[in-house]
């Protein structure tokens, strides 16, 4: 009999998520020596934006499919949506804030941080589950010896005049 192992989703978003982690952290670090300290601090809230509006989503999708398979489309739906408004508001608090024009935060470093870890959130996304050994159905479960000697045998039925009636 052949067995596949089988990957399952959280670890597939924990990956994701420590592949845009790393991302974001390498990030700062060439923010910072390509624009000094505001482009680390820009590319260190960029990647913590992209990392915390994906790892939210991925992880509520997640538990909800766990919980509820047949409304986790909706539920990933309507996350997405809340995502992509969570992430207008947080441009909007950071525009108003004045950090991007006092020259706290590189805008471009926020930027390129968040599309480099939407980037690599997708790409490791899509790796896992494109690797991942699913089965196609679900396999029968194997019958104990006990359980098999209770049912009764399958004795070929031949036509009533073999028999001898």
């Amino acid at each position: 009999m052949m067995t596949t192992a089988t990957r399952t989703a959280p670890s597939v978003v924990s990956r994701a998520a420590v592949a845009s982690v790393i991302t974001a952290v390498a990030g700062t670090v060439v923010g910072g020596l390509a624009a000094g300290s505001s482009g680390a601090a820009g590319a260190a809230v960029g990647g913590v934006i992209a990392v915390a509006v994906f790892a939210f989503g991925a992880f509520a999708v997640d538990a909800v499919a766990r919980l509820m398979p047949a409304a986790s489309l909706l539920f990933a739906l309507v996350t997405y949506t809340f995502q992509v408004a969570a992430m207008a508001l947080v441009f909007v608090a950071l525009n108003t804030s004045g950090l991007l024009d006092d020259g706290t935060l590189d805008s471009t470093w926020v930027g390129i941080a968040i599309i480099a870890g939407a980037f690599v959130w997708m790409a490791v996304q899509i790796r896992m589950a494109t690797t991942a050994r699913i089965p196609a159905f679900e396999p029968r479960p194997e019958q104990a010896p006990a359980a098999a000697s209770e049912e009764p045998s399958e004795q070929p039925v031949g036509d009533a005049s073999e028999a001898g009636a």
